[in-house]
């Protein structure tokens, strides 16, 4: 009782206190003041020259929202716009305009926020204000629910408002998909390298002027109102379609249309956009998300680019080049169906692949074609003044309709050529696994070795789709792969598929090096590795291709992995009865770094890459005289012994395969150590093919006898020298 009492008696205070202010001080604290700008609508009015887009506000039922507080931006296009407009569409008033038109125009041209001029180009990111980053701005307007015909039957839908990631990440009912506004200053310009050029491209019969917004210029900019800022502007802007709603606007690329439809676009019930839609239009049928497959770049129809910070603005937008049916039609006949016999016959990824080399997750601008790059990192492979036949400025991004394909490096590139052929299917998903990103490469170089499915086939190899693993099983005989073991096997001959240079000719003989740092040989048109060598078989090239970062030749076999350790090789090379490298292999095999029965040498690691120097027997005798290796290879004490192996050892260059091709030269670290610790080298000089020398650690030089080098082993390559190679451990 006390408590309220006293409540009352505080009341009444404040009552007397309030009698006791004048009317006038009462108004002066509490009255809106006079120097406050008038609000939007008010503004509008008083200016005069507004007539039409005041009679379109009216129509759009947005008076009031104008008239009163907020915080909005509002380009206005003025009465001469709207008399351009009008004439277009044989109007005299926008009296005439429907009212869907009306609200389109209203709700289109105001943004978010109030923003003046130097704002409006920021981008506020979740760590602060990134100036002049941005260049569209979220509007008031978004599309109703639409309806289309799915399965013969005809449904609701609204677009996805997220770019599908997989899961249920395409559509949230909190998001209404507004379009965005895209506008252009010159700060913004200036920050990203770009030219009033890059607006007019899109916009030739509106001159840049430093501030314009879609196709209008700016004639008064910061108009200052009480519940926002007003910019006016000389055309009347309609929403802008999105990507997905322009491309299927157009029928001059329907046939690119068609691939999204038939084999990306799916409808989705949605509980909450049922819902959803029942809260605003009471009507109570089931509602469909459209949604693009989650292995596109991005999803045409989502207006809100990346979402990734929650904002009004966009610093990015996404891009399209799409085809005409022309150019499109040509390019499914003669290069995606040269081997398929249907667009349902490829494989889903040849698609994803195709599509995605058109979609662009980034602001495509027309002077930086070459440099804004696609997922599969290429430009946009179109001249600009030659090759767009149709550009525009969307809600989401920018589109551009191209009379050429874009030639997309997954089917130009060597690696197109087993990727297009239903016979490599099985080339094509090894070299996804680990050499895709590089070989499709156009800036640099390959020669690529193809087997066919039917050969590998025979040879063992084969791919277990239900476990999603693949198999080997020795055809003559032997311990069967699979798994993580097959697929190290086939890695390593994957890696020798892929040389990293472009070879045109396999005509004379050579020896090259594979991608993976390994060697093989070719004469006249056949091919052959360390493995073939070893059965005897040189591969035949049974047709060759020329593709834009290189050659492909296709061959009756595999080019296969060694068979035997380093040791054995050297045993072959010395097993001839005047063989020059007899004295040498004979000090190696009565060594105690040889194991007899595998042929391994100690200090040689299976998996790295070796290249032997191997003294004449000459050179050989020539050692002994000096001191450098005892008189007998089978000298027992220890003293011979080490002095064996050390010299073994630096004629041994670890991590490092060479051969007379004169592409590789420098100082090399042998197998040997000094007494210390320290490792030793040697220089090997290589700069002109078939004319390699060696110099040891002392000064001296020895010579690469060619005739008699290049001999392929395992990870190794042996060579012959017509002297040897002195060195000090001390």
């Amino acid at each position: 009782m006390k408590r309220t009492l006293q409540s009352a008696s505080s009341f009444l205070l404040l009552i007397l206190v309030l009698a006791g202010c004048t009317k006038k001080e009462f108004h002066e604290r509490y009255d809106r003041p006079d120097n406050l700008a008038p609000a939007i609508y008010l503004q509008l009015q008083a200016r005069g020259n507004f007539t039409n887009l005041l009679t379109c506000i009216d129509k759009a039922g947005y008076k009031d929202i104008l008239s009163q507080s907020g915080y909005w931006t509002l380009f206005a296009p003025n009465d001469a716009a709207f008399a351009i407009y009008l004439k277009a569409k044989n109007l005299s008033s926008a009296k005439d305009l429907d009212a869907a038109t009306a609200t389109g125009i209203v709700r289109y041209c105001l943004v978010y926020n109030a923003f003046k001029t130097d704002r409006l180009p920021d981008y506020q990111s979740a760590t602060g204000w990134l100036p002049s980053m941005a260049f569209k701005r979220r509007t008031t307007y978004y599309d109703a629910v639409q309806t289309t015909t799915y399965n013969g039957k005809k449904i609701l839908y609204f677009n996805s408002n997220r770019n599908n990631t997989g899961g249920t990440n395409y559509y949230t009912s909190a998001d209404n998909n507004n379009k965005y506004i895209p506008y252009v200053l010159d700060n913004y310009l200036n920050s990203h390298a770009l030219t009033a050029a890059d607006y007019n491209y899109f916009f030739p019969d509106n001159p840049y002027t430093g501030f314009n917004v879609v196709g209008a210029q700016v004639v008064t900019k910061d108009i200052v109102a009480e519940n926002g800022v007003i910019h006016e502007i000389n055309r009347v802007i309609e929403p802008l379609p999105s990507i997905d709603q322009y491309l299927a606007s157009n029928p001059q690329y329907s046939v690119f249309k068609s691939l999204f439809d038939k084999y990306m676009v799916s409808y989705i019930i949605s509980a909450d956009a049922t819902a959803k839609n029942k809260a605003n239009t009471g009507v109570t049928d089931d509602v469909y998300i459209k949604v693009y497959d989650a292995g596109l770049t991005y999803s045409p129809n989502n207006e809100n680019y990346l979402k990734l910070d929650d904002n009004d603005g966009q610093m990015e937008g996404y891009s399209m080049f799409a085809p005409t049916n022309d150019a499109l039609n040509a390019y499914i006949n003669n290069v995606l169906l040269k081997y398929y016999p249907s667009l349902d016959a490829l494989p889903k990824q040849v698609m994803y692949d195709f599509l995605n080399a058109h979609m662009f997750n980034l602001t495509v601008w027309p002077s930086k074609f070459a440099i804004t790059v696609n997922s599969q990192g290429q430009g946009a492979l179109f001249n600009k003044d030659a090759d767009v036949v149709d550009k525009k400025m969307l809600s989401n991004g920018v589109f551009y309709g191209t009379s050429k394909v874009q030639n997309a490096n997954v089917f130009s590139s060597v690696f197109g050529r087993a990727y297009l052929d239903p016979a490599y299917s099985l080339m094509t998903r090894a070299l996804s696994a680990s050499l895709k990103t590089n070989i499709i490469n156009t800036s640099l170089k390959y020669t690529l070795f193809l087997t066919s499915d039917a050969t590998l086939k025979t040879l063992g190899w084969s791919y277990d789709l239900d476990a999603q693993t693949w198999r080997y099983t020795p055809p003559g005989g032997g311990t069967a792969l699979s798994g993580s073991s097959a697929l190290d096997k086939l890695n390593r001959i994957i890696n020798m598929q892929v040389i990293k240079a472009d070879y045109p000719s396999l005509q004379g003989t050579g020896i090259v090096e594979t991608y993976d740092g390994e060697y093989i040989k070719y004469e006249n048109n056949k091919v052959y590795s360390t493995g073939n060598q070893d059965a005897g078989i040189k591969l035949n090239v049974t047709n060759t291709y020329t593709t834009s970062n290189g050659t492909v030749y296709l061959i009756d076999g595999l080019l296969t992995e060694p068979t035997m350790a380093v040791g054995k090789y050297l045993e072959a090379l010395a097993a001839p009865a005047n063989s020059p490298y007899k004295k040498f292999v004979s000090y190696l095999t009565a060594s105690n770094l040889y194991t007899p029965a595998t042929g391994d040498i100690l200090g040689i690691t299976a998996g790295s890459d070796y290249t032997v120097f191997a003294p004449t027997n000459t050179a050989i005798d020539a050692a002994v005289a000096a001191g450098y290796l005892p008189a007998s290879p089978t000298a027992s004490d220890a003293a011979s012994k080490d002095m064996v192996a050390n010299f073994i050892r630096y004629h041994i260059i670890q991590k490092e395969t060479i051969v007379t091709d004169g592409k590789k030269d420098g100082g090399y670290v042998t197998l040997l150590q000094k007494t210390n610790g320290d490792p030793t080298t040697l220089t090997v000089m290589n700069t002109v093919p078939n004319n390699m020398s060696v110099k040891d650690m002392l000064g001296n030089t020895a010579n690469v006898v060619t005739a008699s080098s290049n001999n392929l082993s395992s990870r190794t390559v042996i060579h012959l020298l017509d002297n040897y190679l002195k060195f000090n451990v001390n």
